[in-house]
């Protein structure tokens, strides 16, 4: 998967990117991630990539010329167009079923806003997309984009050491993960639970399933309606939650 970032401050992602498993991705040539900054694509001496807001107000906008611009030089550089994503809050929330969508693309090209915001033939005449992280605001669309990128190099196949990891984790299944536990068995008196040692891997099935189930239903209950639960998983939320 080809993966290009139109950034104003492209140093933001050194970090992120050259780490854990995003650079394990990178170097076993599953994931290329370019990085573009449209300051390249202006033509005044100043490079000036923003102005005042027609109509007045706080705060400045960036100009449309230095994005379009800088999108038409980067298409060319691979072979598929690209889903061209715009980071701004007001896109729709980036859940696990928009990353596993966004995963399949071959291409993403991303682009991050910054100061005001963007001029709105950018939103009306060349993005594809909108993503939002969160109902925050951020300094610039860059943290949103090393999100954004790190969870969809993990729908990458030979990203994680197991597939496995995948299916399991919070929110894959529409439920959060159930409780981990590692060695020692016991650790200044606080043991893990028993099942765990039993060695019934089907009864150890049954115990997490029954964990996530419990633990959405406590932490997030808005999940619960998405999930899909047999009636007994139902029953034992309602069972539950009436005792605390």
């Amino acid at each position: 998967m080809r993966i290009d970032i139109l950034t104003l401050f492209p140093e933001m992602f050194a970090g992120p990117f050259d780490a854990s498993i995003i650079a394990r991705a990178r170097a076993a040539g599953v994931l290329d991630i370019a990085l573009h900054n449209p300051r390249d694509y202006t033509t005044d001496k100043h490079r000036i990539v923003d102005d005042y807001a027609y109509g007045g107000g706080p705060g400045m906008v960036m100009k449309p010329e230095p994005i379009f611009d800088c999108v038409d030089a980067v298409r060319p550089m691979a072979d598929a167009p690209g889903k061209l994503v715009l980071l701004t809050p007001q896109g729709r929330l980036l859940n696990h079923d928009v990353v596993a969508e966004l995963a399949e693309e071959p291409r993403l090209i991303l682009i991050c806003g910054h100061y005001e915001g963007v001029d709105e033939r950018v939103r009306a005449f060349l993005v594809d997309d909108e993503i939002s992280i969160g109902d925050y605001v951020l300094s610039g669309g860059e943290p949103a984009a090393i999100v954004l990128v790190d969870a969809v190099a993990r729908h990458q196949p030979g990203v994680l050491g197991s597939e496995l990891s995948l299916e399991e984790e919070s929110h894959a299944q529409g439920l959060l993960e159930y409780p981990q536990y590692t060695r020692p068995a016991e650790f200044r008196g606080m043991a893990i639970p028993e099942i765990l040692l039993s060695g019934h891997h089907a009864e150890i099935a049954k115990w997490r399933r029954r964990q996530s189930i419990l633990r959405t239903a406590r932490r997030r209950p808005d999940l619960l309606a998405k999930a899909q639960l047999t009636p007994e998983e139902r029953r034992l939320v309602e069972e539950e939650l009436a005792r605390e």
